[in-house]
């Protein structure tokens, strides 16, 4: 699954989003019916994860974790338990539940991203946020892929 792009959109008075057209038909390309939704970890916009995504995440994270460690059970639990199993109604609508929208302060307007695979839901007057000045993205591009050995990104200038 790769999604790409981005679209706004409105949510309905029944906290409801359509999912864009070219993300359903991803979706229903691969098979799936059910996703996950969870508040991002480092910004304020919520994801959705096809199920099969989201069970790789959970399983890398798993094994990363050892269940004897009190921290790690802590982010485990605090990364299972802010998730929601969601899924698209016949009319490609996703309900999303009043604590999801109110972590990612949504109140109407959205804009959906396409993250490969995953999908991001951000409240339209934050939708610039996560996006880079145009000419720090080229830097941080060209030191990534630029052939470069240090392995570490040096960003300035992000927005």
């Amino acid at each position: 699954m790769r999604f790409l792009g981005k679209t706004e959109a409105k949510l309905d008075v029944k906290g409801r989003l359509f999912l864009p057209a070219s993300f359903r038909k991803e979706l229903q390309g691969s098979g799936v019916d059910r996703l996950v939704l969870r508040k991002d970890v480092f910004s304020d916009c919520l994801v959705v994860y096809p199920e099969s995504v989201w069970n790789e995440q959970m399983d890398q994270l798993r094994r990363k974790l050892n269940r004897w460690n009190k921290a790690h059970q802590q982010v485990f639990r605090q990364f299972v338990s802010e998730a929601e199993m969601v899924q698209l109604d016949a009319s490609g609508r996703l309900l999303v539940p009043k604590r999801c929208l109110q972590s990612a302060h949504i109140q109407q307007d959205v804009e959906f991203v396409g993250m490969g695979d995953t999908i991001e839901i951000w409240a339209r007057q934050e939708a610039d946020e996560p996006f880079m000045e145009a000419e720090a993205f080229g830097s941080a591009l060209e030191e990534l892929m630029g052939g470069h050995d240090d392995d570490e990104l040096k960003i300035d200038g992000g927005k």
